[in-house]
């Protein structure tokens, strides 16, 4: 079967042959593993059955200074510094008052956002096709700063609810160009809702501000037969069983530092796929192969068991993991059962 039916299957619960696995990879990283290999194009030389994009922005996720200067003001207005080595930092929030009475969302439908996009969904077409929408309260923490928005969910609530419903906005009207112009398999948002131990903010919070928002961003790619992935750093245990009532069908990256993954699959293993899970703050940047080789075979044993299981790190792989423990677990991942 080719790399699309091969997570479909996967999605649907069924045993395979090979526990699918993906890659993503911090552009210092990603040299490392072109160089190995001899390729600047690592998706097709891995063979990766998941293809992910993401839209135009004028703040690309990994902005070199070189080319962008040391800071970058994205759509939204927000200050970002620049970085060889990641995406940078959001340095200087757009909205320094609990205020929107000035603001102006950016427009989705902006013409540069969608540039090369009908392409790339036809060049990958035999893979499955994940498109990145956007974020929400990441997003917010980037326009208001994490401290003072925090504070605002108890000082002005509907400040916060009504700039998590204008960047909800934003994302279903993406949804919406995207659903009717290209063919593609699913639909990512990006949401870090999670500190190492625990939520960020209170569970009834995260239900009151965020979850009906996301049920809505959900909807729309369910209404029109996308699959839902989300991404959330962190311990996001306490509110992983509203995310699937709301529809979500993939919970990344599953962080194995935060999360006992084992008892996520125990748990929730019936009604979600999980994409993630080999550790990066210790095993990858400090293990030996060896041990990287040990945790993804039991990884593909355990997590993978009845299908319902991506292998991917429990986040982008960073400068710091030494070539050996990256390739480790690339063979690893893809050696024959």
């Amino acid at each position: 079967m080719n790399n699309k039916r091969w997570i479909e299957e996967t999605l649907a619960h069924h045993q395979t042959d090979l526990v699918p696995y993906n890659f993503l990879f911090t552009p210092p990283a990603r040299k490392l593993v072109e160089n190995y290999y001899g390729t600047d194009d690592v998706a097709t030389a891995l063979d990766l059955p998941i293809r992910m994009i993401g839209l135009g922005t004028v703040k690309p996720l990994y902005a070199s200074p070189e080319e962008y200067g040391e800071t970058l003001v994205d759509e939204y207005g927000v200050v970002w510094s620049t970085t060889e080595i990641d995406r940078g930092s959001p340095i200087g929030p757009c909205l320094p008052n609990a205020d929107l009475s000035t603001y102006t969302f950016p427009s989705a439908s902006a013409e540069y956002r969608f540039d090369g996009l009908d392409a790339w969904c036809k060049e990958n077409r035999e893979h499955y096709r994940i498109l990145w929408v956007g974020d929400l309260w990441e997003r917010a923490t980037f326009m208001r700063g994490m401290q003072d928005l925090l504070v605002d969910l108890s000082l002005h609530p509907v400040f916060v609810e009504e700039l998590l419903q204008g960047i909800a906005w934003y994302i279903i009207e993406t949804e919406r160009i995207l659903f009717e112009r290209y063919e593609f398999e699913a639909i990512a948002v990006s949401d870090d809702y999670g500190a190492q131990k625990s939520l960020l903010m209170s569970p009834e919070n995260w239900r009151h501000f965020i979850k009906p928002r996301l049920a809505d961003i959900y909807r729309i790619a369910r209404e029109n037969e996308r699959t839902v992935f989300h991404h959330s750093c962190g311990n996001v245990r306490p509110v992983i069983g509203d995310m699937i009532d709301v529809g979500l069908d993939i919970l990344h990256p599953i962080q194995p530092e935060a999360m006992d993954v084992f008892e996520l699959k125990r748990e929730f293993g019936r009604d979600l796929t999980f994409c993630g899970g080999v550790r990066t703050q210790d095993l990858l940047p400090t293990g030996t192969p060896r041990e990287v080789r040990a945790e993804v075979r039991q990884l593909r044993r355990y997590m993978g068991a009845g299908g319902g299981y991506i292998l991917e790190p429990g986040i982008t792989v960073q400068a710091d993991v030494p070539l050996e423990n990256i390739i480790a677990m690339i063979e690893e991942a893809r050696a024959p059962v």
